[in-house]
């Protein structure tokens, strides 16, 4: 059964709507308005739309961040996932880790990205859940008062090479360089992160949970289901995804399904500083990556017909008996 980790109030936590301006060069932003609750944001994360994607002026709903880590686990690599059912959008999507960025985390983003790697990625070993270090910054334990945090053994969080175009949030420039996108169908500005996480060799029999937030009722609750532990990872090789997923239990692997699965709107293809799909079909995106050839669709034609042809051929055979 889910052990509901800890309960939160969504009023108290609050966001400010923003000015973009995107140039070819770079893109800059800067907070407007009033903050707005989670429930006043969500009514703003409206489509919107441009003419130009290099180029363009726009305000949006929200600042959004994410994080593409890498995993560094008995010496191989992986990308973590998430699974999210996505309440505002009515899907269920393989994403990165991410979250709304508070008002007054605005100008420095990265703080949110660490906080939420903290919420969403728990790591579990017999002697208790692993802590974490982004350089000599230790990461809050969000969940101390349901589970018992190891203090030796931390996991490392350290940045890996950023976006080329810079960012900037007003006259400051994000010296990490994460890639910037607007998505024009909720309106909001994303930033996304390149980090790595290195498991310290001792951590024996080792686990990996993924720990969200959900509405239910005025509540915003935090529940860990070890049936679902929602947590992929996806393999690396020479630093390029090989198209596999698994969960992690106890030092094993376990093969994912991806049948039906989506990715979200991060995977998709961008345009400038544009995202315009909301999700993009996982054999879609394998296919993007050259990872697998699309088969022509007239394949299956062919094939069906090679089958009637037959079908008729053995029909004609019995009736000339």
């Amino acid at each position: 059964m889910p052990r509901t980790l800890i309960r939160k109030n969504p009023s108290n936590f609050k966001t400010l709507p923003l000015f973009v301006e995107a140039t070819p060069e770079g893109l800059t932003y800067q907070s407007i308005g009033m903050p707005l609750n989670f429930a006043q944001t969500l009514q703003r994360r409206r489509p919107v739309a441009v003419a130009d994607t290099e180029r363009f002026s726009l305000e949006l709903a929200n600042l959004g961040v994410s994080v593409r880590l890498t995993l560094h686990w008995q010496n191989r690599e992986y990308w973590v996932l998430v699974r999210q059912r996505r309440q505002d959008r009515g899907d269920v999507v393989l994403k990165l880790i991410s979250g709304y960025v508070p008002a007054h985390e605005l100008n420095l983003p990265l703080l949110t990205a660490i906080n939420e790697i903290a919420e969403e990625c728990l790591l579990e070993t017999p002697e208790g859940w692993l802590g974490g270090r982004f350089n000599d910054t230790w990461l809050p334990a969000p969940y101390a008062s349901a589970l018992h945090y190891r203090e030796a053994l931390p996991f490392r969080l350290t940045p890996l090479s950023g976006s080329a175009r810079p960012v900037r949030s007003a006259n400051l420039q994000l010296i990490e360089r994460p890639r910037a996108y607007v998505h024009l169908p909720t309106a909001s500005l994303q930033l996304i992160y390149d980090l790595r996480l290195d498991v310290p060799k001792e951590a024996k029999s080792l686990s990996l949970f993924h720990v969200d937030e959900r509405l239910e009722g005025d509540q915003l609750v935090a529940r860990l289901d070890r049936k679902r532990p929602d947590l992929y990872l996806m393999p690396l090789e020479n630093g390029k995804p090989i198209g596999e997923l698994f969960t992690l239990k106890r030092d094993q692997l376990i093969a994912a399904s991806t049948r039906g699965l989506h990715l979200a709107e991060s995977f998709a293809s961008q345009e400038g500083w544009v995202v315009r799909d909301e999700r993009i079909r996982w054999k879609d995106w394998l296919v993007k990556q050259g990872l697998v050839t699309q088969k022509p669709r007239r394949e299956g034609l062919t094939n069906l017909h090679k089958k009637a042809m037959g079908l008729m051929r053995m029909v004609r055979g019995t009736l000339h008996k």
